[in-house]
């Protein structure tokens, strides 16, 4: 990573939809220099995809909450296949699997109180799961944009 590559991550991550060209014409250099940068980008990995950024709100999905779950003991060795299946759930936005007094931290978005309560308790019944606790999110940000150090 280089001077260039850090401009050119700040460029895509603040509008992944500006052409080849315009980058380039702000950085002050060839489009095909840009186009050479961007694609080495991806294949290192460090560009791993390009996403549409939604507002929860405009699809009635305002209410966010962290949902905390702590799996018995003997289904640690299915925490892989839960982890899974809560990922699929289309109100999880992320998933972490975390230290401490949980085992999960389930971001999700809902449309409502009521929502939130259906799904936390549509959880419960799983068996593999011996906790689960939820907090309402009250405000998120979130950074859009990471730079290398």
């Amino acid at each position: 990573m280089d001077e260039l590559d850090t401009a050119l991550l700040r460029i895509l991550q603040s509008d992944a939809r500006r052409t080849n060209r315009e980058m380039a014409a702000e950085l002050g250099i060839a489009p095909s220099t840009c186009l050479e940068r961007i694609r080495s980008l991806r294949e290192r990995g460090v560009i791993s995809g390009y996403h549409a950024a939604v507002d929860l709100k405009a699809i009635d999905r305002s209410m966010q909450a962290i949902i905390s779950i702590k799996l018995r003991p003997q289904a640690m060795a299915a925490a892989t296949t839960f982890q899974a299946y809560v990922m699929r759930l289309p109100q999880t936005l992320d998933m972490f699997m975390v230290s401490g007094a949980s085992d999960f931290l389930a971001h999700v978005a809902v449309k409502d109180a009521q929502a939130l309560r259906d799904l936390v308790l549509d959880l419960a019944k799983r068996q593999e799961i011996a906790d689960i606790r939820s907090s309402v999110v009250f405000e998120h940000h979130h950074r859009t944009t990471v730079l290398p150090l």
